[in-house]
């Protein structure tokens, strides 16, 4: 990805990457304040559409949302088989889903004449604003060769994580820690570095009881302690 190629942008909000595309993708963001903010965006239209009411699908989906979904799923399928257009098949469903949901369902409202329904307002809770101050984090150690990548994403008093490790060699046990600024150090997650990860990568979610804002870094150390590398927010 470059500063103006962000293809795979909408495929990542809705988390339809790959390891390697979501790897690539958080590394530019990393650097890019322009696709933070693009991505901003795209995942408060994503969360908006998975918050409409329920009342709003009485009358079920259109007569013809499966049939476009399900052409559109087989020229995507199709493309991909070209690595040349392989992001633009990823973008491509990815845009498919989130009109389908939202533009979907605004055609079941527009075309229902039952009693009226009383709608619930939608207010910006706090996960929306606190979306906000996600945060991207990237780094390599030159002594491992390991290197990382992690999105911190704000909750009420604590943090989740999203990492992408590459450089550590197969059968390392390994764990995602997350140190606080005075040094309060809380696990986030472990695992065991499979030969398709030592050649790929491996990715993986977790959690850390830290605030947000006392998040000092986010690192990679084994069980018996070897540091394999370490980024600071």
């Amino acid at each position: 990805m470059s500063t103006h190629e962000t293809p795979l942008l909408g495929a990542y909000a809705l988390g339809v990457l790959d390891d390697d595309e979501r790897a690539a993708v958080q590394r530019h963001l990393a650097d890019c304040a322009e696709c933070r903010v693009e991505l901003q965006a795209l995942e408060e239209v994503r969360d908006m559409a998975g918050e409409l009411p329920e009342e709003a699908l009485l009358d079920g989906p259109p007569d013809d949302g499966d049939l476009l979904l399900a052409r559109t799923l087989r020229q995507v399928r199709s493309e991909a088989n070209a690595s040349r257009n392989r992001s633009i098949a990823i973008a491509g469903v990815a845009a498919a889903v989130v009109l389908a949901a939202v533009l979907g369902t605004g055609v079941v409202i527009g075309r229902s004449t039952s009693t009226p329904v009383a709608q619930p307002t939608v207010t910006v809770g706090p996960t929306e604003t606190q979306n906000a101050k996600t945060r991207f984090l990237s780094g390599s150690d030159p002594n491992t060769g390991a290197r990382l990548t992690a999105k911190v994403v704000p909750a009420a008093g604590w943090v989740r994580l999203n990492v992408s490790v590459t450089g550590i060699p197969a059968g390392e046990r390994c764990r995602v820690v997350v140190v606080s600024k005075d040094g309060t150090r809380e696990e986030a997650g472990s695992w065991l570095v499979s030969p398709d990860g030592a050649q790929k990568g491996t990715n993986l979610d977790g959690a850390a009881l830290i605030a947000p804002d006392d998040v000092g870094s986010v690192e990679i150390i084994t069980t018996e302690g070897k540091r394999y590398v370490s980024v600071s927010a």
